[in-house]
């Protein structure tokens, strides 16, 4: 067991997805239940407080905190035994719920509570602060099915604790002693509708409800107990369920609905507003009318019958049943989005969590989320209203100014008057996400000074020295002490090079995108994000770590060395900059935009490594080897290699490309000319494929002339600066874009369109462009004229002949972040090829990444992680089609097959 004290490990844990920041004394990574302890007894020693965590997720303040942090995420983990008779599954505490539920499912099982975080959040976490999820109004809130588990108290004590096991000794009699001296207090305030998460679930221990000491110990937020195990029970999958999406005027109006509906005997009662559906582009055509939806589940007999006659009894703007799965888990990724999508209002606005998760019993929703909305209204601030509407839980950020002394006045003042509103409706003031920082102070607005007695009393039964997760529920912290979010000083701002337009001009602002979500801790789902963290699976190579280190690098209190930082880089140095951040991250976080910052200001007046002078300066390189392909694939292919690859950084384990006899600018040159049809087409001459592989832009032209566009080339020597900016080589980058954007004025003033064949080059003038070349009309012009190779065919179609073919498509990063990839497919259907889109995430070569020397294993790494396994799994005769140069390289490479770009396919289908 080793105690982490480095700065980067530090910062990684300064906060979680809450307001709040603590800088740990350490951090421990057990491996076993034995690990924890030893970690305790050293915290013991040193008298240090434990702070327990799990996936990070929590938005409460209750998963950091200045003392010696656990963090079971990493590799305490796992399912110890599953038993489908009695439905009984044993797992420790760093269990991932999605790795729960994958277990399970075989056996027509799942675990009930399910946060929008089961991707990431572990089952200690949702222990500690009882969460619940959709599906809580049907199959409970985790202390519904949690049957016994294994806890460590801090002066080194193991108990397990649950209705089975026994319950002498000194712990148990302070208990029983507890409730005797209390018993009216506790059945008088301690209600028992389902969410009322705050403050200690000391009803669990009342004769009548069985003294269970391990359900009064769920919800605890780690304040009381660390856990080393948990035994939990399953429900069994329906066999059949719909989903109802039920459309109302207002928000109001739905809520006010929900008594109707809960007779219904609903799975889930999921709330979501038009301003959090406009948030997700595309999404607001899956849904009927309505300015507010409710997502109402049913299983049972002929639950769609039962769908449309809950639809028939109530005043909608009009509804959908849906029976598709595939269909259904579209519609579910709009209400779990919402923990990300509400960081940013529809302006660009921050939001912040505070008062995220309170909850009032389901008949008084309607009414307490009226007088809500006078209290935004009274104190000018906004929201998005979204939630678990079945159980009266809304989760919502608010607009707070968490950036001035009189703005964080009002945030206090307003969580004052919050926790007043819902206390008057009898309600609790988290739903679901715990007390934390966030709410512990306001607990008095809700209870008792003799119940909040109690509840001091019953954690000293367990924690007499006050040691675990101090500040949490007991004895609390203020709410508006230790935030976060702090102003940028203008030593950054006033020296970042790229303009952040999407968030107001500001690296800090972009800086606080990451809340701590954590999607990218993802290891079990599909998507892009993050491939460096399912390789390694430590926090600071996900897209959360990395984002954490930079900001702690802006306060400037762990990281001291600012964009000289050592911590920094290194966690920057395994980002492969996909861009898969950019899409599958709910706030959009842009890593590889933040990476080429970084790097830019890091190497500033400094010697670079030697792979920035080799990949950076590809296009250069590729342009003096072209004259002479014969003797450069030579040297390549000889003894010499290894020294080239020594000398530029390169991977000893990686191949030298091929240079082609001739590029295909001067094969045909012909086409340096001012085309004369209507559809007038700049055919983009990339560095890889003119150089490398110019059969691809042979066949692109080909295709699009039969399209009846007439295709030219640039008349004078082109490049999008990728090279440059992935290395962090701006200056460079925006000179070449400068000379690019001369070269193409005129065609696009005359109306040309630009096609390019490589997704990165086109990603980069679509999306990043603006932001390179900020405040330039050429560079808006030419992002908004430039398309795929299979857009422009989508608007010129051609009658293919069908090809007959079987075909997976690896789907470049960039291409999945920033250009879509619906065209291909309809292009690849028009010409009779059964495609299937591979959702392997990236293919690991990345650009220069997998090419430079220390990054083979990595790439490697993230290429076996699907892509690779798919691919070997395709039969021989199955067609590899993929336009990225870096993912075709890494696929031959790697598996020996050889992959086209789908402007080779369709030359195929010509008529």
């Amino acid at each position: 067991m080793e105690i982490l004290t480095d700065a980067a490990t530090l910062a990684l844990y300064t906060t979680d997805a809450s307001n709040y920041r603590h800088v740990p004394r350490g951090v421990v990574l057990p491996r076993t239940a034995a690990d924890v302890v030893a970690a305790v007894a050293e915290a013991r020693v040193r008298d240090l407080p434990v702070i327990a965590r799990g996936g990070g997720t929590s938005v409460a303040g209750n998963a950091c905190g200045p003392g010696l942090v656990i963090d079971a995420s990493r590799h305490l983990g796992g399912v110890l035994s599953l038993d489908p008779e009695t439905r009984l599954a044993r797992v420790l505490p760093g269990t991932v719920l999605d790795d729960l539920q994958a277990v399970a499912a075989p056996h027509g099982l799942r675990f009930g509570p399910d946060p929008s975080t089961h991707s990431r959040c572990t089952l200690g976490g949702m222990i500690g602060n009882n969460a619940c999820g959709s599906h809580s109004v049907a199959w409970g809130r985790t202390v519904d099915v949690v049957r016994s588990l294994e806890v460590l108290l801090y002066d080194g004590t193991r108990l397990r604790v649950g209705p089975d096991e026994p319950t002498e000794g000194r712990i148990f009699d302070e208990l029983r002693a507890l409730v005797r001296d209390n018993l009216a207090l506790l059945r008088k305030e301690l209600s028992t509708w389902p969410r009322r998460v705050s403050g200690y679930g000391l009803e669990h221990l009342l004769p009548e409800n069985g003294f269970d000491v391990a359900k009064a110990l769920v919800g605890s937020e780690g304040t009381c107990v660390t856990i080393l195990e948990a035994t939990v029970s399953l429900a069994r999958l329906p066999d059949r369920k719909v989903l109802a999406v039920l459309g109302f005027p207002s928000d109001v109006a739905a809520a006010d609905a929900v008594p109707a509906i809960l007779p219904w005997s609903p799975l889930t009662v999921e709330g979501v507003d038009a301003e959090l559906v406009a948030m997700l582009p595309g999404r607001a055509g899956d849904l009927p009318p309505g300015g507010a939806w409710l997502f109402v589940e049913l299983a049972g007999d002929e639950p769609a019958e039962r769908a449309r006659a809950l639809a028939a009894s109530l005043d909608l703007t009009g509804f959908a049943i849906v029976d598709d799965p595939a269909a259904q888990r579209g519609l579910w990724r709009i209400r779990e989005e919402g923990a990300g999508l509400a960081t940013r209002l529809a302006d660009g606005s921050e939001a912040w969590p505070g008062w995220e998760d309170a909850a009032v019993p389901p008949e008084r929703l309607g009414a307490y989320l009226r007088e809500f909305k006078e209290l935004m209204r009274a104190h000018g601030r906004r929201s998005v209203v979204y939630g678990h509407y079945g159980e009266g839980c809304l989760h919502l950020r608010l607009d707070f100014d968490l950036l001035s002394a009189s703005g964080v006045a009002d945030f206090r003042r307003f969580l004052e008057e919050a926790a007043d509103l819902v206390a008057a409706h009898g309600g609790s003031l988290s739903g679901e996400h715990g007390d934390g920082q966030a709410r512990s102070e306001l607990l008095s607005r809700m209870y008792s000074p003799e119940m909040l007695d109690v509840f001091a009393r019953f954690k000293a039964i367990f924690d007499p020295a006050g040691r675990m997760n101090p500040g949490i529920l007991v004895a609390p912290r203020a709410v508006d002490a230790d935030l976060r979010v702090r102003a940028t000083s203008p030593s950054f701002e006033d020296t970042v090079f790229l303009g952040y337009p999407e968030d107001r001009g500001s690296f800090g602002q972009a800086m606080r995108r990451c809340v701590g979500v954590g999607k990218c801790r993802n290891t079990s789902g599909g998507g892009v994000m993050c491939p460096s963290y399912r390789a390694t699976r430590e926090e600071q190579h996900s897209t959360r770590g990395r984002a954490h280190l930079l900001a702690e690098m802006i306060n400037g209190e762990v990281i001291k060395d600012g964009w000289r930082s050592a911590e920094v880089h290194d966690a920057l140095d395994l980002c492969l900059s996909c861009k898969g951040c950019l899409s599958d991250c709910p706030v959009d976080v842009d890593m590889a935009t933040y990476k080429s910052e970084f790097l830019h200001q890091h190497y500033r007046r400094r010697l670079r490594p030697a792979s920035h002078y080799s990949m950076g300066w590809l296009p250069l390189w590729l342009r003096l080897s072209a004259r002479a392909p014969r003797l450069a694939n030579a040297v390549g292919r000889s003894s010499l290699a290894g020294l080239v690859k020594r000398l530029g950084g390169i991977a000893p384990e990686r191949a030298l490309p091929t240079f082609a006899a001739s590029p295909f600018t001067r094969s045909r040159a012909d086409l340096r000319r001012r085309a004369s049809g209507e559809r007038r087409v700049v055919l983009w001459p990339d560095s890889f494929n003119n150089y490398l592989t110019p059969s691809v832009l042979d066949a692109a032209y080909e295709v699009l002339t039969a399209a009846g566009y007439d295709v030219v080339l640039p008349d004078r020597g082109v490049c999008c600066g990728l090279t440059w900016v992935s290395t962090g080589q701006l200056g460079v980058a925006r000179r070449v874009l400068d000379r690019t954007l001369s070269v193409l004025a005129p065609y696009l003033e005359d109306g040309y369109e630009v096609a390019g064949l490589e997704p990165s080059c086109t990603a980069l003038f679509r999306g990043d462009l603006p932001a390179l070349m900020p405040g330039d009309a050429r560079a808006s012009l030419l992002a908004s004229r430039t398309f795929t190779f299979a857009e422009l065919l989508e608007r010129a179609p051609i009658p293919f002949a069908a090809l007959d073919v079987d075909a997976i498509t690896q789907v470049h990063c960039h291409q999945h972040a920033v250009l879509g990839f619906g065209a291909d497919e309809s292009a690849l259907a028009a010409a009779g090829v059964r495609n299937q889109t591979l959702d392997a995430g990236c293919c690991g070569l990345a650009g220069n990444f997998g090419f430079e020397r220390g990054h083979y294993d990595v790439s490697k790494a993230v290429a076996e992680d699907r892509m690779l396994p798919a691919i070997r799994a395709a039969s021989e005769e199955t067609v590899v089609v993929s336009d990225g140069f870096s993912c075709r390289t890494q696929i031959e490479q790697e598996s020996g097959r050889r992959p086209v770009h789908l402007a080779e396919l369709l030359r195929r289908a010509l008529p």
